[in-house]
This record gives structure tokens, sequence and C-alpha cells, in this order.
């Protein structure tokens, strides 16, 4: 595996939040300065995607093949990281995560991958290191949450700018924002102006979650080659795309035939 070539581009400038770790019915979850859940995993199945907003942040899948590499920013307790590791063995990652403590307790508590060639872990600023990849990744999962609400570094025009630069040809931006944001409407305008006006928004099942997707290639937007595609994929990968397809429908225009990036 290519190991990208990084170096911290500004001290790092805010506290980091402390870590937690609660169990319930089996479930471990990892928390950051609050109750709220960051990331959750089944001690029974790993590789789950226990959380809706993680199953919705998958959907990139109806739009492009297991990729050759994907960058995640944002650890948390690696459900990306696992799930990745189940279904898509061949894919490379590159997880970056700036926080210490979320790296030495997901790799003590939650399971995740040890470092090979396919998997490689590394302690940075996701804002800075995300600039070191100029074409050499295929998706950009970025999960950054600080405990409270979403990293400012996260939702701007630079930022937005970086991933479209550091993204292949037909490469896929993925992103988690929560809809109750006073905010959501204006990073969803600012990621429009970089990508294009191509941006799809996917609202997870519960909690307020919306999986954001940004193109810079230009995917499918036949509606019954997406259906065809979400059953497919249902049966490898064993997450509910019809659903997935349908929610998309619901947040955008379309004439029954073509799905349009245009919201309802």
């Amino acid at each position: 595996m290519t190991r990208h070539p990084y170096q911290r581009l500004r001290a790092q400038q805010f506290e980091l939040p402390e870590v937690g770790i609660s169990e319930e019915d089996n479930i471990r979850s990892l928390h950051l300065g609050s109750p709220t859940i960051q990331s959750s995993m089944n001690l029974d199945n790993p590789s789950e995607l226990v959380l809706s907003y993680s199953q919705a942040m998958m959907g990139w899948l109806l739009f492009q093949d297991a990729p050759a590499h994907i960058t995640q920013i944002g650890l948390g307790g690696g459900s990306f990281a696992r799930w990745l590791a189940e279904y898509c063995p061949s894919t490379v990652q590159t997880v970056v995560e700036i926080h210490p403590q979320v790296i030495a307790i997901a790799q003590a508590m939650f399971d995740i991958p040890e470092e090979s060639d396919t998997f490689e872990l590394v302690e940075a600023d996701g804002a800075d290191f995300i600039k070191t990849m100029r074409g050499g990744t295929d998706v950009i999962l970025v999960d950054g949450f600080d405990g409270e609400q979403i990293i400012d570094a996260f939702v701007d025009v630079p930022f937005f700018q970086d991933c479209h630069t550091a993204l292949s040809e037909q490469g896929i931006f993925v992103t988690n924002w929560w809809q109750g944001d006073k905010r959501f409407d204006l990073f969803v305008e600012k990621l429009r102006i970089v990508f294009d006006d191509q941006v799809l928004l996917l609202p997870a099942l519960t909690h307020g979650n919306i999986a954001v997707f940004a193109f810079k290639g230009s995917p499918e937007m036949q509606l019954e080659k997406l259906k065809k595609r979400a059953d497919k994929l249902a049966t490898q990968y064993h997450l509910d795309f019809a659903h997935m397809v349908h929610s998309i429908k619901s947040r955008h225009q379309h004439n029954g035939k073509v799905l349009q990036f245009t919201p309802a």
C-alpha cells in the first residue's frame, strides 16, 4: 500500500473532548464529552452497522462499485473500518483521527482492523491531511463531530475544495449531517458550489441524520437502474438499499424515470 505523505500544517488549536464508553443490550457505544452516541458496535456481530446514519452513509455504493481506496475522516468506534474490512476486503482504507484517546480506545475495545497493506490509521487533523491526497482516493467518508456538533472546518468551502481535489475522476464525497442544525441548508449550498450542484441527500431512518453525497463525476441517475442495483446490493451487503433509493427520491425532483439533483 502507498503511504500518503503527511506533515501537520498547523498546530492543534482546540481542547479534545473526553472519550466515554457505555454498554447496553450487548451494544458497546462511544461518546465524546456528552451522552450523545458517536458510534456503536454489536459485540456479537462487530461488522454490523448498528446506527441508521452509518447505514445511510453506505448509500454511495448505489453509485460506485467497491473502490480501490477510501479515506475516512473520523475514526469514532470504527464502524466503517470494520464494515469495509468485512464487505470490501480488497479496498485500501486510510483512516484519519485527530484524537489519540479515540484511537487507543478503538484499538482496545472496538475491534478495529490491525494496520496492514489494506488498513492505515493516521493520527492527524483530517482537514490538513486531505490536502496531501490529489486524486488519490475514490471515496471520502467524513464523520467529524466533537460531541455536540459537527467540526466547523468540515463544513466550509476550503475543505470541500480540498476533498474535490483529493478525489479520483469518479470519486464521491460522503458526510453525515444533522438536519436539525440551523446551518444545514448553508452547508448544502456550499457543497453544491464546489461540486457543481451534483449533491444528493439521503435521510437516515432515525434521529434526523442525513447522509450527503457529492459527486466529482457523473453518477447513474436512471431510477430503474438504481432500483435494480439496490436489489443486487442488498443481497451482497445486507443493507436496505431499496429504501435508500426511496429516501433519495423523497428529497429530490424526478419524472418517475430520471432522478435530479434539484431538491424536491
